[in-house]
């Protein structure tokens, strides 16, 4: 594949943005047990399907998550965060109260 191929393109703009975004547990507990990682894998995946944002990779240790993902230049660094956050920190909330 050519750079050409991983460049986007809109109605009236092309882009090639990739974003790695890193977020860190709260006071660095390790909170990210398998049942959460697979929360937020499913949550991610519905994310991904609502809003303008590809996840291209996601990876989860003890005490970070990391994500590799791209949007329209519209869509800025900060409401994919805002996103991210709010809808994964419900789910998580909903799916397992004592967390």
């Amino acid at each position: 594949m050519g750079k050409e191929a991983d460049v986007r393109k809109g109605y009236h703009c092309a882009w090639h943005i990739h974003y790695h975004i890193v977020f860190p547990v709260k006071y660095r507990k390790a909170l990210l047990d398998k049942e959460v990682v697979q929360i937020i894998k499913e949550t991610a995946l519905g994310i991904q399907e609502r809003y303008a944002i590809e996840i291209e990779a996601m990876g989860m240790d003890k005490g970070n998550i990391h994500i590799l993902c791209g949007a329209h230049p519209k869509v800025s660094a900060g409401q994919i965060v805002q996103t991210f956050k709010s809808i994964t920190g419900q789910e998580i909330f909903k799916r397992k109260p004592g967390r």
